[in-house]
């Protein structure tokens, strides 16, 4: 995928705090990676009691950059978590322990995951990409569609499934603090039985029908177009499935193999998470009666095309 050319002049400093809009500023975490890009976003939002959205990887570093970013006659009265992977939510706890604010999120790594998901969890199927942050829990269940308040900022809860069943995004007017959900420099990884793709879709389209001036993600810079985002989000999971349908044509295929011809041009460190990718789509194509696992649902089964 090409990076959109905003994102090719996104370099900012690890842990320097960038004011963004009005009241919301940015540190970068020090993280890069080939799943991360630059590192995590933490987001503080406010004048006087803060809310820091994604504290980020367990870092002492980016914990004291948190700190510092605190002025005199500010104090952090809330943590935001999006999602319980391990480059967002483990700093909350040792944020909370200096800080005593409640952490506040969906729930815990496994909260929001859809049946299928869970029956493939049961059967074994571990996460890949990112890494579940499976000690991670909250202070307070937000629930779709709640609102939390600070004495100078309200943000709303929406529940935005699909990268992982916990995902989060938060919205504030027209600004909408996107998470992995929606991101500029890289599609976003789903990844069963962590990720579902059927949710992740249904996500986009919620997203799609409201009218957002930005979004600010968890990796990489402000979303300016956000609605033409969601829509190449859309359109490039509709060329990924009509690639996948074209080749199950040729002959029944496995998600390995079937990522090995669609991903061509991806580097090796990431093909793993290109099957996974694939997978995902193998998944929402089954549920949707498009093609069918030879055998047993699994991330190693042999599928064929329906019809």
């Amino acid at each position: 995928m090409s990076r959109p050319e905003a994102e090719e002049g996104f370099n900012p400093k690890p842990g320097v705090a960038e004011e963004l809009f009005a009241d919301v500023r940015r540190i970068l975490a020090p993280n890069p990676s080939p799943m991360t890009y630059r590192g995590t976003n933490t987001y503080l939002v406010g004048r006087r009691q803060l809310a820091v959205i994604d504290p980020g990887p367990q870092s002492d570093q980016h914990l004291e950059a948190i700190l510092a970013a605190v002025q005199p006659g500010q104090s952090v009265s809330h943590i935001l978590v999006t999602h319980s992977h391990l480059d967002h939510s483990p700093l909350a706890a040792a944020l909370q322990a200096r800080t005593g604010a409640p952490i506040l999120a969906f729930g815990d790594a496994q909260a929001g995951r859809s049946p299928v998901m869970q029956s493939l969890a049961r059967d074994g199927l571990a996460g890949g990409g990112e890494g579940l942050d499976h000690g991670f829990t909250c202070d307070q269940s937000l629930a779709d569609g709640a609102q939390v308040i600070g004495d100078d900022w309200q943000l709303q809860v929406l529940h935005t499934p699909g990268h992982i069943g916990n995902h989060l995004c938060f919205a504030t007017g027209d600004l909408l603090f996107s998470g992995d959900q929606v991101m500029g420099w890289a599609s976003s990884l789903v990844s069963p039985p962590d990720g579902d793709l059927t949710d992740f879709m249904a996500s986009c389209r919620r997203l799609q029908a409201r009218s957002w001036a930005a979004m600010l993600p968890g990796h990489g810079a402000v979303i300016r177009d956000p609605q033409a985002r969601l829509d190449w989000l859309v359109q490039h999971r509709s060329l990924r499935e009509r690639e996948i349908l074209t080749a199950l044509e040729l002959a029944p295929a496995d998600a390995a193999a079937l990522a090995a011809r669609i991903y061509t041009e991806t580097p090796a460190p990431l093909l793993k998470a290109a099957e996974r990718n694939v997978f995902a789509h193998l998944v929402d194509l089954t549920q949707r009666g498009e093609v069918r696992p030879i055998g047993a649902l699994s991330a190693l089964a042999t599928f064929e095309k329906l019809g």
